[in-house]
């Protein structure tokens, strides 16, 4: 019951969400999620070759006037559901309200729009949480001259990888510029798609050893759920192929021709990505076969035991049934021995059968 209320709950919030943006016109700023409303709290990166400083701003004069520097400033905007504070930036940095309109709708499909002074782009940060649970997070790039704009949901993401480069000043992060940072990033949303790809063929690999051992009827329902994950993840992963091919043949300046090399190599990694998702997809529908079929096999067993039993006391009943008549007049019935005649045939027919079942191999 508790369930059932779960699941309801969870079809009346979509179902919210989804008529959310319902009669309001485009471009129309509205939270579409389901984390609490809180106040954003922005994040700023600031680097060049030599220098590197890391800082938290509130005030948006501050925040733009940091962004003007003379190095590449870094800011991550944690807390989308602050419509007011998303809608006051974007303003300071002259961003679309189309693009801030996409930019805190959680549902949004991963997308890639260039402006004459921006590349926006929205993408789903995907890892494996302590639970072995996989979790989705929105999050949105927006690639200005020397910037770069970064709106999460959440605190947590996958780019403390780059956090830590840009502090040690490993790689070559720090010579280059926001276009190489927007490029970083995207490595580091595509890496962990390769853990979460990995996750999810662990989890084919245990679910076929349990449908060969045992499959039971939770197992189908492990299948199920699986495969519908599968399709989840591949619904957020499939579009960024596309996506980074679209970077790859842009000719808006903000994209350099250095960082376009790196870029073909996060191509690949999406193209094999998105093969692995499809040979999972195939191995979960192969799964629910082997399923049903070991369930049949594993039927047609009893049945054959079944049969078998039927086969063996048919002739023993008909003996039974013949000698259970009310005849006074059966030539057998006043034998002196006729009853142990009757048990010594049963039990011969009742051995026979046993040995011709056994010689050909259905016992």
């Amino acid at each position: 019951m508790a369930l059932k209320k779960e699941s309801t709950a969870k079809k009346k919030r979509r179902i919210s969400r989804v008529y959310g943006k319902m009669g309001k016109a485009p471009g129309t700023v509205s939270y579409l999620g389901n984390k609490e409303i809180a106040h954003s709290q922005v994040e700023l990166i600031a680097y060049d070759a030599q220098n590197h400083s890391r800082s938290f701003l509130t005030d948006l004069d501050l925040i733009l006037k940091a962004s003007q520097a003379k190095n590449v400033a870094w800011l991550d905007v944690v807390g989308i559901n602050d419509v007011a504070f998303v809608e006051a930036l974007g303003k300071k940095f002259h961003l679309s309200s189309l693009v801030l309109e996409d930019a805190v709708n959680t549902e949004q499909r991963p997308k890639l729009d260039e402006y004459d002074d921006y590349i926006f782009g929205v993408f789903k940060m995907l890892y494996v949480n302590g639970q072995d649970t996989i979790v989705a997070e929105h999050v949105a790039l927006v690639l200005l001259k020397d910037t770069l704009l970064v709106f999460q949901e959440v605190e947590d993401d996958v780019f403390n990888g780059v956090r830590e480069r840009i502090a040690a000043k490993t790689g070559r992060i720090r010579e280059r510029g926001a276009d190489y940072l927007f490029f970083a990033l995207l490595d580091a949303l595509i890496d962990h798609y390769f853990l979460v790809t990995e996750h999810l063929g662990l989890q084919l690999d245990a679910l076929e050893t349990e449908v060969y051992a045992d499959p039971t009827p939770e197992v189908s329902q492990k299948i199920q759920a699986l495969k519908k994950e599968v399709m989840r993840v591949r619904r957020w992963v499939y579009p960024m192929k596309e996506l980074v091919a679209r970077l790859l043949v842009t000719e808006h300046p903000l994209i350099t021709k250095d960082t376009k090399l790196f870029l073909r190599d996060v191509h690949d990694h999406t193209v094999e990505i998105n093969e692995n998702l499809q040979i999972y997809r195939e191995m979960a529908m192969s799964l629910m076969e082997m399923y049903m079929s070991n369930m049949s096999n594993k039927m047609n067993e009893v049945m054959k035991v079944l049969t078998i039993m039927a086969t063996i006391f048919i002739p023993l009943t008909f003996i039974v049934g013949v000698y259970g008549m009310n005849f006074d007049h059966m030539p057998e019935l006043h034998a002196k021995n006729g009853y142990y005649y009757v048990w010594g045939l049963m039990v011969v027919i009742f051995l026979g059968l046993l040995l011709f079942f056994k010689k050909k191999g259905w016992l």
